[in-house]
């Protein structure tokens, strides 16, 4: 006689192992990707190099790696761009690999980006994988590697880092590892200001957590019923922790952007507040979403820019669409918290609306909806699906790099 409520099920292998096909394949498009970045760069007598790692902010992490904090241009409109503007912890690691390495800051802030980028990928992995499963998981990297401003990935900027640490992060609030999810928290506050999501999808999850156990403490029968519901698909399935693990999670995950935001009030004398002042030397501030309300209707004043205007409204409907899709299909508390925030900070801002783009880029929940979409069909056309994807992010990222490039 066989009793199904006590079979095992198999072992899963180890989560790297799992992830080795999403790792291949993000290697191969960031690999071609690279390629036609030197082929067409050269062909326009520019350095690949020097376009992934000297340009735009770039030179502004490898002068904080290089000479610390302290410098600022004062352009003739009065606004102040300083460097404290920055965050430290890729200008921390340039300086570390570049004395222990024989590289340059440029150089070291390459490589941190191309070790940063496989960290995130596998990330993203992990938390499409423990959501949905691995083929979602494969398809989620492989989504993420062919977005159309992917060439960032590859440059000496901060997006791969805090991808990375935020979805690792994000990953141990759903696997029940509160400290780390805190510490990994904390270290994604000292990257980007977006650090602020991954802190409120902490404690967000926290809150959640400790509500849910004590309904489940006094509802009557609790922890009596072997026949209770399995939770639905994409459904938090946090394990349960001890509270001190919790409570210390959450204490550590709004240390690291705390303490440089208060840093540099102190550094400026302008009071906790003092990093705003800094934003705003940038032109840089939060408005709710009406400069770039106003940047699109500004759009529809002729009609080639009309098609611009369509464009962008049309991509704006078509991230909003994806989110309430994950709402809907009840994806873990921690990834609509964490997505909601990135999605408000990158449009509702103020700042040059061309970089909007790559401030997206960390927003990968975003992509779960279309990664179980591509996860359905048949491997060969899924397959033939990304390597299209790939061959145009491709092409698109060496145009964009020659040309206007990311701001």
């Amino acid at each position: 006689m066989t009793d199904l409520a006590t079979r095992v099920a198999p072992p899963r292998a180890p989560l790297l192992r799992r992830a080795a096909p999403a790792l291949v394949g993000y290697a191969a498009v960031r690999a071609l990707g690279l390629v036609v970045l030197a082929v067409w760069s050269a062909a326009r007598g520019k350095s690949a190099f020097t376009l992934l790692t000297a340009r735009w902010d770039s030179l502004w992490y490898t002068r904080v790696a290089e000479l610390g904090y302290g410098y600022e241009v004062r352009l003739p409109n009065g606004d102040v761009h300083s460097n404290l503007a920055f965050f430290p912890l890729l200008p921390w690691l340039e300086r570390l690999l570049h004395a222990v390495i024989p590289l340059s800051y440029a150089g070291a802030g390459f490589l941190v980006s191309l070790l940063a980028s496989l960290a995130a990928a596998a990330g993203i992995f992990a938390v499409a994988d423990r959501v949905y499963g691995a083929r979602v998981g494969v398809c989620a990297v492989l989504l993420w590697a062919v977005l159309p401003v992917g060439i960032v990935q590859s440059m000496a900027y901060s997006e791969s880092l805090f991808t990375a640490l935020a979805a690792w992060s994000l990953y141990a609030v759903l696997t029940g590892r509160w400290v780390s999810a805190g510490t990994l928290a904390a270290l994604a506050g000292l990257t980007r200001p977006v650090g602020a999501a991954v802190v409120a999808a902490v404690w967000v999850a926290g809150v959640v957590s400790f509500g849910r156990e004590r309904g489940v403490k006094h509802a009557p029968g609790a922890g009596h019923d072997e026949h209770a519901p399995a939770p639905a698909l994409g459904a938090s399935t946090t394990p349960c922790a001890p509270v001190w693990r919790r409570a210390l999670g959450m204490l550590l995950a709004p240390l690291g952007a705390a303490g440089y935001v208060l840093w540099v009030g102190h550094r400026t004398g302008t009071g906790p507040l003092g990093y705003l002042d800094v934003q705003a030397g940038w032109r840089n501030g939060f408005d709710g979403g009406y400069a770039f309300a106003r940047f699109v209707a500004d759009k529809f004043t002729s009609l080639p820019s009309a098609l611009a205007g369509l464009g962008l409204i049309t991509g704006v409907a078509l991230l909003i669409w994806l989110y309430v899709i994950g709402v809907r299909a009840r994806q873990p508390a921690a990834l609509l918290v964490y997505t909601g925030v990135v999605l408000a900070l990158a449009l509702c801002a103020s700042g040059y609306f061309g970089s909007k783009p790559r401030l997206l880029m960390p927003a990968f929940p975003l992509l779960l909806p279309l990664a179980r979409a591509l996860a359905r069909p048949r491997t060969p056309r899924s397959a033939l699906l990304t390597a299209g994807l790939a061959v145009a992010s491709a092409v698109y990222g060496a145009f964009w790099l020659n040309g206007s490039g990311p701001p």
